[in-house]
Formats: C-alpha cells, sequence, structure tokens
C-alpha cells in the first residue's frame, strides 16, 4: 500500500510515535503528517514523530479531534505515512510571526529555488499546496489572499486547534514546534489528486447585508443598516436573547454560482456579532439552514468514488463546528463510517483554508 494511516491513543509522546512506527513499518516512506491532540507536549510530540521516521520528513498540527479510517478520536494522534510512489517531491516551508505581519515572499522564493520553477507557473495539475496555520491568531484570510497573489496552485488545508480551550496552538515541522506561524507546503504527487468540500447547508430567502463592521476583530457591527444581532434574530425569527442558540444551525453564507462559503458566528458582543471569519463591509450573506452532514458526505464521497474509480487516501480538514454538531445528533460514527474502507487521516480545525478562509466546512484533498 502507497498511503497508510495509523493511530494511537497513547498519552505518552515517545511510546505514542513508536507505535505509530510499528504500525507504519516495513515501507519506505518519504514523508509522514500527523495531526495530535493539545494533550501532548509540542516539542516533545514533533521531536518524538521525527526520531521515530528519522528518513521521513515529519509535519503537523495540534487539534481539536482526530480523525482516521473508521474512526473519530479525542486526545490521540492519526498520521498518513505517503511513500515516493506517491508523493515524488515536496517542500516544507514556515511563515513565522503572522499575528504582527504575513510575510510569505520568503517562502515562495524557497519554492522557486527548491523546484527551479516559479510557484506561479506551476501546474495546477501537477502540484498542490498543504496549509496549516495557528488557528488563534485571525490571520487566515490574510495568508490565503498573499498565496494567491504569488501562486495559482490550489492551496488546501486546516487551522490548528487545542481542545476547545483556546490558548495556543501549535504548527509541527520536522521535530520543532511553531506557534504564531503557518506551515506551507507544496507537493508533487506521483498520482492524481482533487478536492472535496462539502458544508452541508441550503440557503434561505433571507439575506443580510453588512453595512458596518470591524474587519480587523471579525465584527459585524450592523447589517441591514441595524445592529448586527437585531438583523440576524429577525431573518432566523428568534428573539436577540435567544439568537446564539441559532448559530451553529444558521449561520450566514456567500453564494457564489451556487456554491456557499460559510461564515460562521461565533459570539455576541453587546449589538454586534462575531464571526470564525471575516465578513466585508458591503458583503451581502445568505442566512443557511442546516441539511445531513452524514448523509451529504457520504454523497460527496461517493461521486468521487464513482468518477476515479479509487481512491488511495484522504486528507480531511474538518470545522469543529461540524464535529461539535455530529457530536449533539449521535452521528459521529456514522460519519467514521464513511472512511472505514479508504486511508484517512484529518483533523477538527479551528477553520478551513480552500480558495479563502472558511467554516463548517470539510476541505478534503483526495488522492486517487
Amino acid at each position: 500500500m502507497k498511503i497508510v494511516t495509523a493511530y494511537s491513543t497513547e498519552p505518552n509522546p515517545e511510546k505514542a510515535a513508536l507505535q505509530l512506527q510499528s504500525r507504519m513499518a516495513g515501507r519506505d516512506l518519504r514523508a509522514v503528517l500527523f495531526f495530535a491532540s493539545s494533550q501532548y507536549d509540542p516539542q516533545a510530540i514533533c521531536e518524538s514523530m521525527q526520531m521515530a521516521f528519522p528518513q521521513a520528513e515529519t509535519f503537523g498540527c495540534s487539534t481539536s479531534g482526530e480523525i482516521v479510517s473508521g474512526l473519530m478520536l479525542k486526545n490521540a494522534i492519526v498520521a498518513m505515512g505517503f511513500t515516493a510512489d506517491v508523493i515524488k517531491d515536496m517542500n516544507l516551508q514556515i511563515v513565522e510571526h503572522i499575528q504582527a505581519e504575513i510575510r510569505v515572499e520568503k517562502s515562495f522564493e524557497g519554492f522557486a529555488t527548491y523546484f527551479k520553477e516559479d510557484p506561479y507557473s506551476m501546474g495546477v495539475d501537477e502540484y498542490v499546496g498543504l496549509i496549516l496555520v495557528d488557528g488563534l491568531r485571525l490571520a487566515e484570510e490574510k495568508l490565503m489572499d498573499r498565496i494567491g497573489e504569488l501562486s495559482n496552485l490550489f492551496f488546501i488545508g486546516g487551522s490548528a486547534g487545542d481542545d476547545l480551550k483556546f490558548s495556543q496552538t501549535w504548527i509541527y515541522a520536522n521535530g520543532k514546534a511553531y506557534t504564531d506561524a503557518a506551515l506551507l507546503a507544496i507537493l508533487k504527487p506521483n498520482i492524481k489528486f482533487s478536492f472535496i468540500k462539502t458544508q452541508s447547508f441550503k440557503p434561505c430567502a433571507a439575506k443580510l447585508m453588512a453595512t458596518k463592521v470591524k474587519l480587523s476583530e471579525r465584527k459585524v457591527i450592523e447589517f441591514n443598516n441595524k445592529p448586527a444581532v437585531v438583523a440576524y434574530a429577525e431573518a432566523v425569527g428568534t428573539t436577540t436573547e435567544n439568537a446564539d442558540q441559532f448559530f451553529m444551525s444558521n449561520p450566514v453564507g456567500l453564494v457564489i454560482d451556487d456554491e456557499l462559503y460559510v461564515r460562521s458566528p461565533q459570539r455576541i458582543e453587546d449589538d454586534a456579532m462575531h464571526f470564525y471569519c471575516k465578513v466585508m463591509e458591503g458583503m451581502e450573506m445568505t442566512l443557511l439552514e442546516s441539511s445531513d452532514i452524514v448523509e451529504d458526505t457520504r454523497q460527496a464521497v461517493a461521486e468521487k468514488l464513482a468518477a476515479s474509480n479509487h481512491i488511495s487516501g484522504i486528507i480531511n480538514f474538518h470545522c469543529i463546528l461540524r464535529t461539535l454538531e455530529l457530536e449533539k445528533n449521535g452521528t459521529t460514527q456514522a460519519y467514521a463510517d464513511i472512511f472505514a474502507d479508504i486511508p484517512t487521516i484529518g483533523f477538527s480545525t479551528y477553520g478551513e483554508e480552500f480558495i479563502g478562509h472558511i467554516n463548517q466546512t470539510a476541505t478534503m484533498l483526495v488522492f486517487e
């Protein structure tokens, strides 16, 4: 098997890494991607993973829940190993101090030097970008915007979590742990790849125009020239006091060519609303209504499988809000079962990256 997955619930980082090594043994791995609960000491887990797989590039991030073929876990570490038959070449770059200033130019210079090709001219069917980013720095939009200016490649990924503590998240690369940072990677796979994006919502009739915002805080002060929470409550059909009870089932979103890009409310501050994604002033948002996450995902994976005939592996960047909804509905295992026969890893994120920064979505990189 060219792509192999493993997991461990062993709390000791060194022992957990050795368990993964044992379960992925016998393969000449080119790279190992891992997602680890924040229960693990950041430096200890990334050092242990590099020691366990010294021949491979090891990279990953902290999580708010872990996904592996057929299971959704907590307080665990999951890993996916790639042989050279799958990943022909790759390069990792770290962007530090992302809260103060987004500087990705050096990373793209590094990509150009390594691949001897300008990332802007790389073929989108030949290369793919991965991004893992500190989930607490409010930097995702600026990062994705700048990446889009420097490359035509698709960058897909997620914002690191910390098991809903909202204290500190971590990025891991080749034995070193980083916070206030993002990891960028360009992969040159040897096999075909594609994407799945599924958000399990349908649009309602109500529209909410952002007429006053504080962009740096992801805060909407007014919708439709009314206090944001008042306009939102009216759209949902509830009171301002109960508005936050509808955040998970009724976020808002951009609708572009019948495709949804979700913007999830986070909290109410006075009459304003904070979001997990930036909402631009003048942006018309559509009220959304939740649908069936399990059935929508099952259908999306089935359609991909029918189109490609075979799936060798999936990396699933899955919003923590989706995980919480699955737990609320008692459908966590039903969701995990969709991936039982496909080598899969993923994690519950603090945001998803794919053509921008979004929420309440699963963005997946599919190796065919």
